[in-house]
């Protein structure tokens, strides 16, 4: 056998493997929501993760295997989160110019802090 014949044969393996598991997790997810009632409440850390799991995998595909939402919404929840990234508020968060930092300074005199 050739390198090329074992590298296809466990590929095939491999690929045949995860969509098994693939099929499986999709057919436990579709009967666990059917145990649901009412709306799936998700955070917004969970439409971020299903975001960006659902670009990637690509409004055709996430057709097929969507159950919390449907695939408009989920790729809106990407948008959101990529719009959230470069929106620059994090940025105005984080700028601390102008705050007093207190820095311990051990052995000084008084009550060893440094003000700056």
């Amino acid at each position: 056998m050739n390198w090329a014949r074992i590298l296809a044969y466990i590929t095939g393996t491999v690929d045949q493997e995860l969509l098994l598991r693939n099929e499986y997790l999709v057919a436990e997810n579709r009967s666990l929501r059917s145990q649901l009632e009412g709306r799936l409440r998700l955070s917004d850390a969970q439409r971020a993760m299903l975001g960006e799991i659902g670009h990637r995998l690509g409004r055709k595909a996430l057709a097929d295997v969507a159950s919390a939402a449907r695939p408009d919404t989920i790729l809106g929840w990407f948008r959101r989160l990529v719009a959230r990234k470069f929106d620059g508020s994090k940025a105005e968060e984080d700028d601390d110019v102008g705050a007093v930092h207190k820095i311990p300074l051990g052995g000084a005199g008084g009550d060893g802090l440094l003000q700056r």
